[in-house]
């Protein structure tokens, strides 16, 4: 229940409690009079019968008039209780409004105060610094991020370096040749993880300018395709383009292929072996949305809100021996808003995950 409708209630009762004890009180010091002044009759006059009858009915007019008179008062209090309390509390409901909209991204613009220097706007101004607060944390994070993937670049691309022209050392004993292929991997992997790190630094800090320009999207999910074939070769999964509708959007082509690579590598990498991967590609309404679907373990219900956060594996993957760093969905989702669509993962159960794309068709006459 909001305050507004408690606030209405209290008041309402409080002001109905407030006429019944008027009207009784009214009603009782009228009666006692009239007792009294009928008693006076009749010591004065004790043959007059009818005292009785005009005490009765005196006593009835007065509890007409308080009807008539309480009963317009309470409907007018309530009435203006409502309106006074509604306008009381609608900068309350303006700035609960204001402070849902605040997300990461707007944390730098303030929520507009009524310079009435009442409580409402002293507790704007302290949502106000509390959001330049976090917005200098979340910089700081960012900066960090960004200079310590770009600093980790280069010794990394060094010992890549050393490690491929020790692996071309035909001196090398079988052991030091495995010990060195296993060290490449691990730095490879490493790398990886740095890029994604600096993409999703500069990407959150808007230092990369995606491209805008019609991109044939079924020629691209024809592509992925192509590659997905070779990814789910090694592993027995069978892939499948069931429909491709012939559809364009408006983007940067190189970071929709980033995106269709990243679902079609966590299709594959989170299948069971011999599983499957269904692609799909239609028209729905103006949008254009694809669908990769795969079989595998399937994603708990538990987990399924967080799967799109930087670094979260589920226990699934923590537990195989499935390489990753957990960083691949973010870049998905960052791709995905950047165009102005949407994308959501399902696992209605526990063998079928399926990932739902849907960008805006590009159409030149609208």
């Amino acid at each position: 229940m909001k305050i507004r409708t408690r606030l209405t209630l209290w008041y309402a009762g409080i002001l109905i409690l407030s006429l019944l004890v008027i009207g009784l009180g009214t009603y009782h010091e009228i009666a006692e009079q009239m007792r009294h002044h009928h008693r006076d009759e009749v010591a004065d006059h004790p043959a007059d019968v009818q005292g009785d009858h005009r005490g009765d009915h005196a006593l009835n007019e007065t509890g007409e008039m308080v009807l008539r008179v309480g009963l317009p008062a309470v409907a007018l209090g309530l009435l203006g209780g409502w309106w006074l309390t509604r306008r009381a509390l609608a900068p309350v409901a303006r700035l609960t409004s204001a402070v849902e909209a605040i997300h990461e991204h707007n944390l730098r613009t303030p929520l507009p105060r009524n310079s009435s220097g009442d409580e409402l706007d002293r507790l704007t101004e302290v949502f106000n610094a509390m959001t330049a607060r976090l917005d200098g944390s979340f910089n700081r994070i960012r900066e960090f991020t960004l200079h310590a993937s770009h600093e980790l670049k280069t010794p990394l691309t060094i010992l890549c370096g050393e490690t491929e022209t020790a692996l071309r050392d035909e001196s090398l004993s079988p052991t030091e040749h495995e010990r060195a292929v296993s060290q490449l991997d691990e730095l490879r992997r490493l790398t990886h993880i740095v890029d994604s790190l600096t993409l999703l630094a500069k990407a959150d800090a808007g230092q990369i300018v995606l491209a805008s320009e019609p991109v044939r999207w079924d020629e691209l999910i024809r592509d992925n395709f192509a590659d997905a074939l070779i990814l789910a070769e090694p592993h027995g999964i069978h892939v499948e383009l069931s429909a491709r509708e012939t559809v364009t959007v408006l983007g940067d082509r190189h970071r929709l292929r980033q995106l269709l690579l990243n679902l079609t590598d966590n299709a594959v990498k989170y299948n069971r072996p011999q599983g499957q991967i269904l692609m799909v590609l239609r028209r729905v309404g103006d949008t254009a949305e694809f669908s990769i679907a795969n079989t595998g373990q399937g994603i708990p219900p538990e987990i399924l809100p967080r799967v799109f956060d930087r670094f979260f594996r589920g226990d699934a993957a923590h537990g195989s021996r499935v390489e990753g760093c957990g960083l691949g969905l973010s870049i998905a989702q960052w791709i995905v808003n950047a165009h102005h669509g949407t994308i959501v993962i399902e696992s209605p159960d526990a063998e079928l995950t399926t990932a739902r794309v849907r960008l805006k068709i590009h159409n030149p006459q609208a």
